[in-house]
């Protein structure tokens, strides 16, 4: 059993559990804890401290994950949602590192969730591209390539029709405009036609809260592609950053790839 500490860090709660990511399952219970008003680095990883208290600590050894919702590019947060626009341009990895006292690996949210997906869920087992979507206030993605993840796309910003996608096919956008499902998966089939043109991907998973919804949208979606709803919900952060801690301590090879003689 390989085990791993996974953290999600949102923009109103930070969670997080002891994962085996061997399984997938969950080692410990989950514990979340309110993101601090404000969401300051520091008071952040103060908050990320506690909850492995409440976890018992983490032995010598155990990788540590941490999801984070921006764009993050070695280590450094070029982006903020949600958060202190203290955040961008932050050396981020290094400031959770030297505040829990140990090694961590530092990803984006999205990225995390699209990897958990590949690892142990609705892309279980799945070949070639893999293109997750979060419909929610805005559209986060994920890219994953035979079980290596492209890290930061940003395909919630691709133009359809003169407008950034995301402003229309978001679910915010279902609400704010008070679309019908039927009226919103017009937008959304727009959106994902224009994905499947570019990257002619080999399955689409859709995420986000709205997914528990999923068969009032996605059927009325006629595309090439594969569509599904993402299966791990509010775990794949914890998971994902967790996989993802393993894989990069211990090169493990990518899931769906078999090891050369």
């Amino acid at each position: 059993m390989t085990k791993a500490l996974g953290i999600d860090i949102g923009g109103t709660g930070i969670k997080g559990a002891i994962v085996d990511v061997d399984t997938g399952e969950l080692l410990t219970e989950r514990v979340k804890l309110p993101t601090p008003a404000g969401g300051s680095p520091d008071d952040i990883v103060a908050t990320v401290l506690e909850l492995i208290e409440k976890l018992g600590g983490v032995e010598s050894g155990v990788p540590v994950g941490v999801c984070f919702p921006a764009i993050v590019r070695n280590g450094t947060t070029m982006s903020a949602a949600n958060v202190s626009q203290e955040w961008i341009g932050l050396k981020a990895e290094a400031l959770f590192e030297k505040g829990l006292g140990r090694d961590i690996h530092f990803v984006n949210d999205a990225d995390a969730a699209g990897y958990a997906e590949v690892r142990f869920g609705a892309a279980k087992g799945v070949d070639g591209l893999v293109i997750l979507t979060t419909l929610g206030t805005g559209i986060g993605t994920a890219i994953i390539y035979n079980g290596v993840l492209v890290p930061n796309s940003e395909l919630g910003h691709i133009e359809v029709e003169g407008k950034d996608a995301e402003s229309k096919a978001a679910f915010s956008a279902k609400e704010r405009d008070d679309l019908s499902w039927k009226r919103w998966a017009g937008r959304l089939q727009k959106y994902y036609s224009r994905l499947e043109a570019l990257f002619s991907p080999d399955l689409f998973i859709v995420g986000g809260g709205v997914s528990k919804h999923y068969e009032d949208f996605l059927p009325l979606l006629e595309l090439a592609t594969p569509i599904v709803p993402a299966v791990l919900r509010n775990n794949a952060g914890i998971l994902g950053a967790a996989a993802l801690a393993v894989t990069e301590n211990a090169a493990v090879v990518p899931p769906n790839i078999s090891p050369k003689e």
